[in-house]
């Protein structure tokens, strides 16, 4: 199978996957929603056709039955419940698994039938049926396939491929708009069957031939190969489009499989509670107008490589000069337009999130409304891959450690309902990403305790902090105030890999918190990375890199003062404290004692002065993060490679 069609089929199942779980969420919230209800019942059709299309056909089988199951709830035959739903979220999850392994090793070796059973039985019998299939649908990643002759296709036609004296060709076929669907399917099977034996209809022929079917219907043919599908149908009457796949080796390989039951890792946790992801980002959309801008702008870049040569080859300095110059703007326009292109929607990730949070909430028997804002906001691709697991165990603390139990929240005189709302919002080359829940809010008094008794500071030490700096303690390795750690999430536990990240992503975190009225956690990130303006500073035997967009004002020694035997200088009536890079690295060599630079940072990053030697250039470098050892050194956000091959240090102010 081409490569190619491969990964596009994947990244529109996944975003199909996506859309169908928060439509079904909203379907839940709101059973008369037929916005919704249109809106998943387009999205699992379009999710079997494109199984059906390549081949997979188990997956194809899972998605027409939810399909029916969808159809029934639509037209008003089966009643939205709590139950129902749980099983066609067990069906979403089980095709995820199915497209996670095709991705994986291009196959799955997942088989439905006991879900597709399952669905098909609550449409059999009704919701009662679903309360005990829900439960075995949720773990039932797959179970080996019988070894009969025939193989099931769509859950409705058995069909061995040996009935085939050629290929078995699967085949789509559209008849367009028309007024009278049934006659001109009619007359575009009769068409077909004067070429090719026709092995299986998929809907059946009466159904078919009644119209009974959206856009497409599905046939499977004998054939000598697709390629002369393709010929034919071309010329065959009433046949508006069609698409054609050989499917033989694929149904000769699933009559027989005997495929093992995948492990946790590939869907469920061992104590069967599903485990939500989020993967790499692996493709970006974009726009036409960018290609167009990428195209131009490397013209330009061949024109002017062509002139340089030229004026070096002619020693023409100061045409070589003109050209460098040229060089300049279009690097420079060349890297704004591909970081552009490398700017992805946050809804990327969070579009997973809602779904997360439904499931823990009902697994924890809370009631939980989850709101999201700003998820049109843009990050770097990067960036938001390296985000989505803190956000992750963020939320998963709120639902667990934040919201409380219906009754407790009524009996303080609150909505039994909790509120989680993820917030994103841009301020200048920042995102603003904050998770703010109305629960119990973090024990200030309690952390004080645990934070003394683990020996993370002193009592002394715990009494000068204020409530702002004693909730910053829950990053600390290990912290947690929960009285019981429990499967979903521990307040605190992790909150040091969340903090860990982001300042990797040269980002900060922040928590605050009132008992007994909620948490807000923000986390304030770069928009994009990798690449970032400098400026250079000496300090000794040493030269560190300051990004400009932290830098203020760069200013003489004279103004600095004594306060309390601490040197500081005075901006607009507020104090900035010196720190002298050469006591904070421990820096080798005669350095200016006292006198030198100041450069002050911006009040929004962290209200300090930094004293140096000297004052450089600046510079865009393509800063590396700190790996191994040197991770998460304070101070220090990672290192860049200038031109003449030497390495300088970046400085993280916030961490400094």
């Amino acid at each position: 199978m081409d490569d190619q069609y491969l990964d596009a089929f994947i990244r529109e199942s996944e975003e199909a996957i996506t859309e169908l779980n928060n439509s079904l969420l909203d379907l839940e919230s709101d059973p008369s929603d037929q916005a919704a209800m249109d809106s998943i019942f387009r999205t699992a059709h379009t999710l079997k056709g494109n199984f059906g299309a390549m081949g997979f056909t188990d997956a194809a089988n899972l998605a027409h039955a939810m399909e029916d199951l969808l159809d029934a709830m639509r037209q008003g035959e089966m009643a939205v419940s709590s139950d129902v739903m749980d099983l066609v979220f067990a069906g979403v999850d089980q095709i995820e698994i199915i497209v996670n392994e095709i991705e994986a090793e291009g196959e799955s070796q997942t088989t439905t039938d006991e879900t597709v059973d399952e669905l098909r039985a609550v449409l059999e019998s009704g919701a009662a049926a679903a309360s005990a299939g829900a439960t075995a649908g949720a773990a039932a990643a797959g179970s080996g396939g019988d070894d009969g002759e025939a193989v099931n296709i769509d859950g409705e036609t058995d069909l061995d491929p040996a009935d085939a004296e050629g290929q078995v060709v699967h085949t789509t076929v559209s008849v367009g708009e028309s007024d009278m669907l049934g006659v001109d399917s009619m007359l575009a099977l009769e068409g077909i069957e004067d070429v090719f034996d026709i092995l299986a209809f998929v809907p059946d022929r009466a159904a078919i031939e009644d119209g009974e079917f959206e856009e497409t219907f599905t046939l499977y043919l004998d054939a000598p190969d697709a390629a002369t599908v393709d010929a034919e149908l071309a010329s065959v009457g009433k046949v508006d489009s069609f698409e054609a796949t050989d499917v033989t080796e694929m149904l000769s390989a699933d009559k027989g499989s005997n495929a093992e039951p995948p492990s946790p890792a590939s869907g469920a946790t061992e104590s069967g509670e599903e485990e939500h992801s989020v993967d790499e980002i692996k493709s970006v959309r974009v726009d036409v107008d960018q290609l167009d801008d990428l195209h131009g702008l490397v013209e330009q870049l061949v024109t002017s490589r062509i002139k340089l040569r030229r004026s070096v080859e002619q020693n023409d300095l100061d045409s070589a000069g003109e050209t460098l110059n040229e060089l300049d703007k279009i690097t420079a326009n060349l890297q704004n337009t591909v970081m552009d292109m490398r700017l992805i929607p946050l809804k990327k990730v969070v579009g997973k999130f809602p779904r997360l949070v439904r499931d823990l909430s009902r697994n924890l028997e809370k009631d939980v409304d989850f709101e999201i804002e700003g998820e049109d906001i843009e990050l770097d691709r990067t960036i938001l891959t390296e985000i989505s697991d803190p956000l992750m165990h963020i939320l998963r603390n709120a639902v667990d450690h934040g919201i409380e139990a219906p009754a407790e929240r009524e009996a303080n005189g609150k909505s039994p309902t909790g509120q989680i709302t993820l917030r994103a919002s841009r301020e200048r080359d920042h995102v603003i990403i904050e998770v703010e829940d109305d629960g119990a809010g973090l024990d200030v008094e309690g952390i004080r305790q645990k934070a003394v008794e683990k020996g993370v500071r002193s009592p002394e030490e715990l009494d000068a902090m204020d409530d702002s700096a004693v909730y910053d303690l829950v990053f600390h390795p290990g912290f947690s105030t929960a009285e019981e750690v429990t499967d979903t999430s521990g307040r605190g536990v992790g909150m040091d890999v969340v903090h860990d990240t982001v300042t990797q992503l040269d980002g900060s975190v922040n928590v605050e918190s009132t008992e007994g009225e909620g948490t807000t956690v923000a986390l304030r990130l770069p928009v994009t990375m990798a690449i970032v303006k400098v400026l250079f500073v000496e300090v000794g035997d040493e030269e560190y890199g300051i990004p400009i967009k932290n830098v203020d004002e760069i200013t003489a020694t004279g103004a600095v003062k004594q306060v309390n035997g601490k040197e500081v200088i005075k901006h607009n009536d507020d104090i900035y404290p010196v720190v002298h890079l050469d006591d904070a690295f421990e820096v080798p060599g005669e350095t200016a004692n006292g006198d030198g630079m100041l450069v002050r940072i911006r009040e929004s990053e962290r209200q300090i002065a930094l004293h140096c030697d000297s004052v450089n250039s600046q510079e865009e470098v393509v800063v590396k993060p700190l790996e191994g050892i040197l991770s998460g050194t304070a101070g220090l956000s990672g290192t860049a490679v200038l031109g003449d091959g030497n390495i300088v240090h970046i400085l993280d102010v916030v961490t400094l």
